[in-house]
């Protein structure tokens, strides 16, 4: 694999369980994948384009996972700070409903609100745009050496997040029988690469979770635990991510 887009190929799709969402619903290679070509066609209708930064809500979710995948198969890197994305005039930002209220896009800026119907007209309805559009990913010629996310850090290649992702596969073993368990934020790009695309470049299983969703009660939801800083207490699953380092610019 090439670019992050290459997680996408149409021969990937399959029944298997590719992502669990923190409720416990289960989607497929093929359902991911689909809808992530439907993310993509969202966010260009929204403007984004190659190189365009699209800055996205950095709670492990489906639909904040979608627009990553989307954005990164057709060139766009992903800022996991809306407030950020405003602030430096991204093409779309994309906010929980939640949210929608307290963002003010600048001219030029597209907002997007997922988990129902926003209040302000000018606001895009997520879901309702994501299950009615084409799947199809928009052309891209994006390359190893583009960005992929930008981060506080710097900007991260695709390159240097296949590389992350490959390094944390070999070291803890996740395969296609390995479920991975997120249970961090999407904001730090070496959780993405722990707990995102190494599952899903080997076959794998992301479980995502949120707070109340496990590890206060001690229930295991998978074999490995992607966790970015000390936790009290620590994560239920067997084994915790070494997170892998991973080269910025």
């Amino acid at each position: 694999m090439d670019v992050v887009g290459d997680l996408l190929a149409r021969d990937r799709r399959s029944r298997d369980t590719a992502l669990v969402t923190a409720d416990g619903r289960e989607r497929t290679y093929r359902d991911l994948i689909t809808n992530a070509y439907k993310a993509a066609n969202v966010l260009r209708y929204l403007g984004a384009r190659e190189g365009s930064t699209v800055a996205v809500d950095p709670t492990p979710g489906l639909h904040t996972t979608l627009a990553f995948l989307g954005a990164a198969g057709m060139g766009a890197p992903v800022r996991f700070a809306p407030a950020a994305g405003i602030e430096r005039g991204d093409r779309v930002v994309l906010v929980s409903i939640e949210d929608e209220a307290a963002t003010e896009p600048a001219p030029g800026t597209n907002l997007a609100a997922f988990g129902g119907p926003p209040d302000r007209p000018e606001t895009t309805h997520w879901e309702q745009e994501l299950w009615s559009e084409n799947p199809g990913m928009p052309p891209s010629a994006v390359g190893p050496d583009d960005p992929v996310v930008r981060a506080a850090a710097g900007e991260v290649t695709h390159r240097a997040l296949l590389a992350a992702a490959a390094s944390a596969a070999e070291r803890h073993g996740i395969d296609a029988e390995t479920r991975v368990v997120l249970r961090s934020d999407l904001s730090d790009p070496r959780a993405l690469a722990a707990g995102v695309v190494a599952p899903l470049s080997v076959g794998g299983t992301i479980v995502l979770t949120e707070r109340g969703s496990g590890r206060e009660n001690g229930e295991s939801r998978g074999d490995l635990a992607v966790v970015v800083g000390d936790t009290d207490p620590e994560p239920p699953e067997p084994e915790r991510a070494t997170l892998p380092a991973l080269e910025t610019r």
